[in-house]
């Protein structure tokens, strides 16, 4: 049987797609198939506008719908502590949970060596831009980073690798390190509010 190329485009489109496989490709291009076409051209039209309507942000590369993002423009946010995380759906995760009140940082990867993913590839160096200090002092005007990334390998590698470099830099900011709520191969994105809560009320000095 030959498929349609309509079919056959769709479903390499979805392959494509991270965690996405031949058959599950199928199954949905199947699906959709059967799907009405007014929802069809609901649903074409929000991935039309997926970029289109959104912006990352100049200052803590969150994805918003503006620049800067809600939360770094909203006064109202504790702004003495940065929570540096992988990537925006972390942050989605860490405002469900409520106990975080402060500021973020996405870096939008993590160190993966084995991936040629280095410290240059995410927004590292963007991290220590915003923690000069403007008064001469020599002491960034922000007292404490938590270390949110995830409690992987390679999220372990990113966090250790931050906190050598504000130590370097800022021997006098207080660096932490997320709480054990979370279980040593856990996405933030997974994670249920309480455990999150626990975690971050757990941090510690890293």
């Amino acid at each position: 049987m030959k498929i349609p190329r309509a079919v056959q485009n769709l479903i390499e489109s979805f392959e494509r797609l991270p965690g996405i496989g031949p058959k599950t490709a199928q199954r949905l291009t199947f699906y959709l198939l059967h799907v009405p076409q007014h929802e069809l051209d609901s649903f074409a039209e929000a991935l039309s506008n997926l970029k289109r309507n959104t912006v990352v942000c100049s200052v803590c590369y969150n994805v918003g719908e503006e620049n800067p993002c809600g939360i770094c423009s909203d006064m109202k946010r504790e702004r003495s502590v940065i929570c540096v995380v992988e990537q925006p759906l972390d942050v989605l995760a860490l405002e469900k949970s409520r106990n975080y009140r402060g500021l973020y940082h996405v870096l939008h990867g993590k160190i993966d060596p084995l991936n040629n993913i280095g410290p240059d590839e995410i927004f590292i160096s963007q991290l220590f831009s915003r923690l000069r200090p403007r008064n001469g002092s020599g002491e960034s005007e922000i007292p404490e980073i938590i270390l949110a990334t995830n409690p992987t390998m390679e999220g372990e590698a990113t966090a250790m690798y931050i906190a050598k470099r504000l130590k370097e830099q800022y021997p006098g900011i207080k660096v932490t390190r997320i709480g054990r709520g979370l279980p040593i191969g856990a996405d933030l994105e997974y994670a249920d509010p309480t455990t999150l809560d626990r975690a971050m009320e757990g941090r510690q000095d890293y």
